[in-house]
Order: C-alpha cells, then structure tokens, then sequence
C-alpha cells in the first residue's frame, strides 16, 4: 500500500533547477538540512538527477525529491528517467509538470500512477484553480500552484493572495488528501510571511534564494519567516 513521506506544515520548496550541480548544490542542501531541524519546516529539495544521491546520503531532515521522471518500467528508454532509478538514488518524491517540462493529462496520470507504484510522492505543478483541481483529481500528493507569468520574474500582487483561498477551495472539493503549495514570485522573506498568513501551509522559492546577495542568509530569512507566520496563524485560530 503506498504511504507518503509525512510533511509537517508549513512545508517549503527549493528548486535549484540548474543553476547549481555539484559541490555548489550540495552546500546549498546541507545549508537547507540545517534550518529545515533549526526551526521545524520540512523542506522539500528538488534536485538534478545526478546532484540525488550525494544529497540524499548527506542530509537527514530535507526531503529530496526529483525534478522529473518518466511513466517507464525497467527495459527500453534511452535516455528516459526510470522511477526506481529514483528511489535507489534516494529520492522520496518527484516534482511534475512543471512551467518548463509540461505534461498532457494522460501522460501526467500514467506518471503520478507509476511514482505511487515505487513509493514517491508525488509535487505536481499547476497555474490556477481550474488546472489545480484537474491535477488533485489525479491523486496527487501536493498541488505546486503557480502562475506562469511569476516563474521566476514576476512580482506578487493583491490578486495572487486572493487566489490562495480559491485554490486551496479548489483542490479541497475533489481531494482533501492533497496539500496545496503556493508559488512562484516569491522573492524574500517578507512574501513568505505574506503567503502563510494568508492560508497557505506551503510556499517556496528558487530565484529569490540564488539571486540574493547571499543565498544562505536568505534562505533561513525565509524558513524563519514560514515558521513565525504558522504560529501566528494558528495562534489566531486558537484564540
């Protein structure tokens, strides 16, 4: 029976894509292995296929995950992306669909089937409500909600905080299993708060880490922030 690796909330996600490899990268996961047990947000690390070994033996609380695989099985496919491969490497999960590696529906099913075959969770890239709830249908672990026009470049506005609680609706109506992670624009530690105060339990950023002036500084920046706008929220709640 497949059982997902626990994510305690709120979660964060850190995609290095290819800016980084190597050493480089390696630094970059330990550096998130420290603040994820410092202040108690899983981390979810999405890393190049040949950067998931080396990350998974040298870390204990980050969660690696791949940034893509392909619905083969042991056989043919040169140059395909083979869901054990993954898990032998050490990955406990795999990111899909994402703005830059889109997938069709029936691809995207096939491929989320096969990650739950080997025990992968499975983070599926989505640009609204309405695509958010398709791919939930499917049965994925978490949602990566995020509109295209952010990756990347843009700039958080009124009407991306407003969209957190439509999608979080959206998703929860045809799977409340699913977790739901708000992305893309996030470029300091100031949005994170912003984003987890306003309903989500997961956020993250990739250029915003690397582009600062010093990514470390700016990662724990934002996993201090994640933490500190959680236990407002479910302060709040309490009350």
């Amino acid at each position: 029976m497949y059982q997902p690796v626990m994510l305690t909330t709120p979660f964060f996600e850190i995609g290095p894509k290819v800016y980084l490899y190597g050493q480089q990268v390696l630094d970059l996961a330990l550096e998130a292995d420290r603040v994820a047990a410092l202040y108690g947000v899983d981390i979810i690390f999405t890393a190049q296929y040949t950067d998931i070994a080396p990350i998974a033996a040298a870390t204990r609380h980050i969660k690696v995950f791949a940034q893509h695989m392909d619905p083969v099985a042991p056989g043919r496919g040169v140059g395909a992306v083979l869901p054990e491969a993954l898990v032998d490497a050490g990955a406990v999960g795999v990111l899909l669909n994402h703005a830059e590696k889109q997938l069709s529906l029936a691809v995207l099913a096939e491929t989320i089937r096969r990650a739950k075959e080997v025990g992968l969770m499975t983070l599926v890239c989505a640009g609204d409500s309405r695509e958010s709830a398709a791919v939930a249908c499917l049965g994925t672990d978490i949602v990566l909600a995020e509109s295209p026009a952010l990756i990347g470049k843009g700039q958080r506005g009124p009407q991306d905080t407003a969209e957190i609680v439509a999608i979080n609706a959206a998703v929860n109506a045809v799977n409340p299993a699913a977790r739901v992670l708000h992305g893309a624009g996030i470029k300091d530690q100031a949005d994170v708060y912003e984003i987890i105060r306003a309903g989500a339990e997961a956020t993250g950023s990739t250029s915003g880490i690397l582009q600062a002036e010093n990514a470390f500084v700016m990662l724990e920046a934002m996993i201090a922030a994640a933490a500190q706008a959680w236990r407002e929220r479910t302060y709040c709640k309490d009350k």
